[in-house]
Order: C-alpha cells, then sequence, then structure tokens
C-alpha cells in the first residue's frame, strides 16, 4: 500500500492536496494549552470570544497608556492635534488624546545645549553637536592669506519652542552651517597672530553678536549664549616655526613688562627727589631772603643808632662782639700795652673749671 492510500478524506485540503498530520507531541502540546486559557477566561468562553475580550483588554491598555505623558522641569511640551499645533504645556503631569491623535514633543528649554567645531565630546546625544568633518570645518584662511586650524564651541539655548520645531527643517544642522559661516568671516577679517594670540576675545565677541542676527533674522527660536574658541593653530607643515614665533612674541612682551616695572619704580622715586630738592630750595631761598632782610633791617637801626651817638655806639658795637667772640675761644691771653707782663686774668677759665 502506497502513502496515498494510508491518506483519508479529511487529510485531504480543498485542492485535493495532501496535508500531513501534526506529530503527536505537538497535539498534546497545542491542547494543553488551549485548555489552560479556557480556565483563565471568565465563564469558559469559546476561543473566538475570548480573543475578543483580550484584544478589547489590550486595547484599553494602550488607550490608557497614551492617554498622559510627563514634562521634565527644564522643558515644555508642543502638542499637536492631527498634526496642527495645538498648545504649548508647562512641566508636569499632563493629559491628551490618546491613540496618536495628540501628539507632544518635548523641547529642552531651560537647558544650556552646545555644538563643538573640530572636536568631539564623547557621549554627545545630541547628532548635531558634534562635527561630521572636524577637519574641513577647523581649516581657514586669515586675513594675510594664512592657514589657521580653529577650533570652537557654540553655546545656545531655545528660546521659542513654536520657532525651532516648525519654522527651520533641522534647526541643529542650520546652526552648524550658520556658525561655520560666521566664524569663516570673522577669521578672515584678521591676521594669523591676532587669530592666534591677542585677538580671541575680540573675535568671540564679534561672532556671538553676527551668529545671533543670523538666527533672528532665519527665525530659527534660539538665543545664542557664548561662542569660545578653544585651540588655535597653524597648519602641521609650519606648525613649529609658528611656535617659535609665539615664544618670541611671549620673550617680547616679557621684556616690555619687565621695563615698565622698572620704570614705574625708578621714574617716581626719582620724581619725588625732585620735589624733595624744589621744596628745599624754596626753604632755603626764603630763609636767606628773609635773613637778608632782617640784617638790612638790623643795619638801618644800627646806623640810625650811630648817627645819633657815633662814639657810644662804637663801644657798644665793640663790646657785643667780643661777648659773641670771646666765649668760642678756649686759651684767651689779654696783653695790656701799659705792662710788661701778662695779667693774671688768665687763670679766671681754670677757676670755672674750663680746659686751657
Amino acid at each position: 500500500m502506497t502513502d496515498h492510500e494510508d491518506d483519508s478524506p479529511e487529510d485531504r485540503g480543498p485542492w485535493n492536496t495532501r496535508q500531513k498530520r501534526a506529530p503527536p507531541e505537538i497535539d498534546a502540546i497545542l491542547r494543553q494549552g488551549r485548555e489552560r486559557m479556557g480556565g483563565l477566561l471568565p465563564g469558559g468562553l469559546p476561543p473566538a470570544k475570548s480573543i475578543a475580550v483580550v484584544g478589547a483588554v489590550v486595547f484599553f491598555a494602550v488607550v490608557a497608556w497614551s492617554s498622559y505623558y510627563t514634562v521634565p522641569s527644564d522643558s515644555v511640551a508642543v502638542v499637536q492635534r492631527f498634526g496642527k499645533y495645538t498648545a504649548e504645556v508647562p512641566p508636569g503631569l499632563h493629559f491628551k488624546f490618546p491613540l496618536g491623535i495628540d501628539v507632544a514633543t518635548l523641547v529642552p528649554v531651560k537647558r544650556q545645549l552646545k555644538q563643538e567645531f573640530g572636536f568631539t565630546t564623547p557621549g554627545a546625544g545630541d547628532p548635531f553637536q558634534s562635527p561630521v568633518d572636524g577637519r574641513r570645518e577647523t581649516e581657514m584662511v586669515t586675513g594675510d592669506l594664512n592657514a589657521a586650524l580653529v577650533e570652537w564651541v557654540v553655546q545656545y539655548r531655545i528660546s521659542e519652542p513654536l520657532k525651532f520645531l516648525f519654522e527651520v527643517r533641522q534647526p541643529g544642522a542650520t546652526l552648524r552651517y550658520v556658525s561655520e559661516s560666521v566664524m569663516r568671516e570673522v577669521v578672515g577679517d584678521r591676521t594669523v597672530d591676532e587669530v592666534i594670540t591677542i585677538g580671541r576675545q575680540e573675535i568671540e565677541s564679534e561672532a556671538l553678536l553676527k551668529m545671533q542676527a543670523l538666527t533672528t533674522k532665519y527665525a530659527m527660536g534660539i538665543s545664542i549664549d557664548q561662542v569660545q574658541l578653544k585651540n588655535i593653530n597653524p597648519p602641521e607643515p609650519v606648525q613649529a616655526s609658528f611656535n617659535e614665533v609665539n615664544q618670541a612674541q611671549q620673550e617680547k612682551e616679557r621684556l616690555i613688562n619687565e621695563a615698565r616695572r622698572e620704570y614705574n619704580k625708578v621714574i617716581p622715586l626719582a620724581e619725588g627727589e625732585k620735589d624733595q630738592r624744589i621744596r628745599e630750595a624754596d626753604g632755603y631761598r626764603l630763609k636767606r631772603i628773609n635773613e637778608a632782610e632782617g640784617d638790612a633791617a638790623r643795619f638801618t637801626a644800627l646806623l640810625a643808632e650811630y648817627v645819633k651817638a657815633p662814639e657810644v655806639t662804637r663801644r657798644r658795637i665793640y663790646i657785643e662782639t667780643l661777648q659773641d667772640v670771646l666765649p668760642g675761644i678756649g686759651s684767651k691771653i689779654i696783653v695790656d700795652g701799659s705792662t710788661a707782663s701778662i695779667l693774671p686774668l688768665l687763670t679766671l677759665d681754670r677757676a670755672r673749671g674750663d680746659k686751657p
């Protein structure tokens, strides 16, 4: 007997094709599963009604799950109903129409975001935060036709969620293009020495103003907080020469600062000494003038007295002069023309205890 003769009519399909019967083990497992499912359903419902009940439970669970959402404290939610904007929702727990009727998009308006140019921070969540081709972004030409590798960071916030979501397609990518364009313009207006050394702060300020003006013009809903330059290097083939120039520039600045420090230490001291000498000269001048005027007044008064009594005045002048001169003489010898010996008045100084 062939295999076709063993098949029963029940084993044939609608087109009278052969169907194989499942092994006994699989039949037992399926039968056991149907018995368990029947025990879980209320009232021992038939399989069709059981599937309907399970589907209804799943449907209501999905509806309940999609009817609420939570907005974090640093964000707001922009709600769309059938794709049309309806409201901007603050942080907290909120409810909406389920099954995709209402869609809530979270926008982190209180979080400071950033974009990096020329380098990458590990673990960045925003796909537009890190550069795709950092080497190309950093290669720039300065105003004196020199090349420089410029790395910078743009820190920004989402100030208007509605504009950020609907006015510009891919605002993160647009901000990268705006930032790169502005930085190339600002760097191209300066020499390579200014870009590498003394012009960093001015470049940051000018780039910030121009980026903010362009984002406002394009209605991107973004507020630029800070533009910060990182590493600025010359191209690798000339980097050693630029380093030597930079070191020479630093040495020059150091010598200038030392000279200024020495100048500030010596010049004020000389100015003070000059003022002191001038004041001393003025004082001496006033002293000599006053003494001369006093001597002249005394001489005039003495002359008037001399005219009145010449002999008496002459003798008084002689005596006053001796009173001024004799105390300064240590040994005094008084000789009288009428005597042939020295007067005994020489012992007066010893009697007082003075040395001869």
